[in-house]
């Protein structure tokens, strides 16, 4: 009986990590149920073997009396936020200056993790047993959570293994932080039953979990579905692990949750382009999150570095967290409608009662697809909370389901493309639904709006409205067609006239000069940016050559996965792809096709490009360092600028060097320059640089 009793114990124990740490769970809520109650029934029948760590034992016993204060054997210090990119990279500056002081160069690479808004806790496990769980309270003194700590099924009350711990070697004492946490659909259902038994809802996942988490009655705790993500070491003796990246990765494979979608980087310029692109428009992980996040936070990876740097009284020196400011506002869905993406990507938009949110007013947010909507549970006529949170789009964030007041008809995704009719596919093993037809209306005006935009081709002057007349009238149907357009075509035009029609076609003639990787980042190969398109081009040179590449050899090139490989070799084998690309070889210009050309050396100025003849490359082979805050340039644009002109884009200085273009408030870079004799020229001199050539 003892030996059934164990062995349904490490079953559960086991489903309780498939489930809740690996999501990937393989027997049924009722199977699991089923195993919970035959474990009670054994324990009930035979008490004298009922330990701590079993899992029926997360809640038990009477309501505490009151929390008990304990002190925190190491500090639970906080940590210090930024707010803007000028003040990270300062932070990053004065990290590696004090590095360098203390130990020379030393390659220092960094942790970015999302930053959790909960509750700070710390979970403490003597011999693979949990002992003890403590709130942050003032770094110094925390309140005794254990009695709920335990009711989150998602912490072990026991860590796997022989000895009780994995490695074998693992330690004997292991403090664990992280934060607990609800997730917003849990708010929902837990907003759900309030409203059923006439009590008042809560306002945020947040203030949920600061109040539940210090209940006296741990019953109460329980059904309020709390979770956890570990996110650092406390006091620990012998940790088998060196380093932060590799914690987590241990942590995780003792069956506790770490913190997701963490990101390791060899720079911290690295980390922190990270943190500006997280704010993008094209990031959608903000959306797809059930909890909710307040920031991104930094950390040097190695644990002697940290010890090196110490700490301040309130905040470690190693970590920075990058906050921005997030704001929310109540309103009312009034429709939900689709449009179609240039890949063929039906996307649902939904339209809202205006609803003013810091400062501006928002009617519009994206769904991103089926499965977001179906998720969230979001139908047209409901309450929903909109958020918006540094630069991106806004998104909603919950359905506030108490005060659904009638029984609205959920959302029904169209089965067929709402611009040709054409039927709709899914992705295989994907979230997304497309239309497939390329010759679809809606697809040919986002894939020549794309096409013609700055960071592909920059065709200045051909705007939304006029894409839509050149499409509807037939002229384009391609983005090929751009280069078949005549004066003629072009002038008789709503709102274009001669001036503008010569300007347009200039533009579209100047573009036959930009670099292959500006060709291909505009070709709306699916998963296929600028980054990766550089790297495309600067490994095959030409559209014959990526014909002829495998699925093999595309995946063997650093940073282009087998997703991407897959991608790039169906475009590159799909009959209306090829066309295209067969069109643009015959576009000739001075004797040269599109791909065949080099990085276009025009000057900082509207003029018409030079014949190629007569092109210099005023960069060539030169290796070009940018640092400090440009006053004329963005870092993509400075970026692009140097590789237009002939020259390589570095994030580092080195004696192979050649030159550093030193903005305002320039930091360690520039002082590296100066140590090893680099070259250090400013904005105006650059610009001087290129256009005198």
């Amino acid at each position: 009986m003892l030996t059934e009793i164990a062995r349904l114990r490490e079953e559960i124990r086991k489903h309780d990590r498939l489930y809740y740490v690996e999501a990937a769970p393989i027997i049924s809520d009722l199977e699991y149920d089923r195993l919970t109650q035959q474990l009670r029934q054994l324990e009930s029948e035979h008490p004298e073997w009922i330990t701590p760590d079993s899992p029926t034992g997360r809640v038990g016993g009477e309501p505490i009396r009151e929390l008990v204060s304990v002190p925190h054997t190491t500090p639970m210090l906080s940590i210090e936020n930024m707010y803007n990119l000028g003040e990270l990279r300062d932070f990053g500056n004065r990290t590696e200056k004090t590095l360098k002081k203390t130990l020379g160069n030393v390659p220092v690479s960094w942790c970015v993790e999302l930053k959790i808004d909960g509750v700070a806790a710390s979970i403490l496990y003597e011999d693979g047993i949990l002992v003890q769980a403590l709130t942050r309270g003032d770094g110094l003194v925390g309140d005794d959570i254990t009695h709920n700590i335990r009711t989150i099924k998602e912490i072990p009350l026991k860590l796997p293994g022989s000895a009780g711990i994995l490695p074998a070697s693992g330690p004997k004492r292991l403090e664990i932080r992280g934060e607990v946490y609800m997730t917003n659909s849990d708010l929902v259902a837990l907003n759900e039953t309030q409203r059923q038994n006439g009590e008042p809802a809560y306002a945020n996942t947040r203030n949920v979990t600061a109040g539940s988490i210090r209940l006296l009655d741990p019953e109460i705790c329980e059904k309020r579905r709390l979770r956890f993500f570990a996110h650092s070491v406390g006091d620990c003796e012998d940790l088998p692990v060196h380093d932060h990246f590799a914690f987590l990765q241990l942590v995780k494979s003792w069956g506790i949750p770490v913190s997701p979608h963490v990101q390791l980087f060899s720079s911290f310029e690295e980390a922190a382009e990270y943190c500006e692109s997280f704010l993008s428009e094209e990031n959608t992980l903000l959306a797809d999150l059930d909890f909710e996040i307040d920031g991104l936070v930094l950390k040097v990876n190695d644990f002697a570095l940290r010890e090196t740097l110490g700490a301040t009284a309130k905040s470690p020196r190693w970590l920075i967290a990058f906050k921005f400011e997030k704001y929310e506002a109540t309103t009312r869905l009034k429709e939900i409608r689709v449009q179609v993406g240039k890949t063929g990507t039906i996307t649902p938009v939904a339209e809202l009662e205006p609803v003013e949110i810091a400062g501006t007013t928002v009617s519009r947010a994206s769904l991103h697809n089926a499965e977001e909507i179906e998720r969230k549970d979001i139908r047209v006529g409901d309450t929903v909370v909109v958020e918006k949170a540094g630069k991106i789009i806004p998104h909603i964030v919950r359905v506030e389901k108490h005060l659904r007041t009638e029984d609205l008809p959920p959302f029904v995704f169209p089965t067929h493309c709402p611009e040709c009719q054409t039927p709709l596919a899914k992705d295989e093993g994907g979230v997304y639904i497309r239309c497939v037809s390329p010759f679809c209306p809606a697809q040919v005006k986002e894939r020549v709006r794309f096409f013609a935009s700055r960071g592909a081709m920059d065709i200045q002057g051909l705007g939304d409205k006029l894409i839509d007349q050149l499409v509807d009238s037939g002229l384009v149907k391609s983005f090929t067609d751009l280069y078949r357009l005549k004066f003629d075509d072009v002038k008789n035009l709503e709102r274009m006239g001669e001036t503008s029609a010569k300007k347009l076609l200039a533009q579209i003639e100047k573009s036959k000069s930009n670099p292959f990787s500006k060709v291909l980042a505009a070709l709306s190969i699916r998963h296929v940016g600028s980054k990766t398109a550089k790297i495309l081009a600067a490994r095959f040179e030409s559209f014959d050559k990526l014909k002829q590449a495998t699925v093999e050899e595309l995946g063997a090139i650093d940073e282009i996965g087998p997703v991407i490989a897959q991608s790039v070799y169906d475009f590159f084998h799909e009959e209306h792809s090829l066309r295209l690309i067969d069109e643009l070889n015959l576009l000739e210009d001075r004797g040269q096709r599109i791909e065949d050309r080099n990085l276009f050396s025009g000057k900082i100025t509207e003029e018409t490009p030079q014949p190629l003849s007569s092109i210099l490359y005023p960069l060539s082979s030169q290796t070009v360092v940018v640092t400090g805050t440009l006053n004329r340039f963005k870092r993509q644009e400075i970026e692009e600028l140097i590789e237009r002109h002939g020259g390589k884009f570095s994030t580092s200085v080195s004696s192979k060097t050649s030159f550093v273009l030193a903005g305002a408030e320039a930091g360690s870079k520039l002082e590296k320059a100066k140590q090893l004799g680099v070259r250090v020229v400013t904005e105006k001199e650059f610009i001087q640089m290129i256009n005198d050539k």
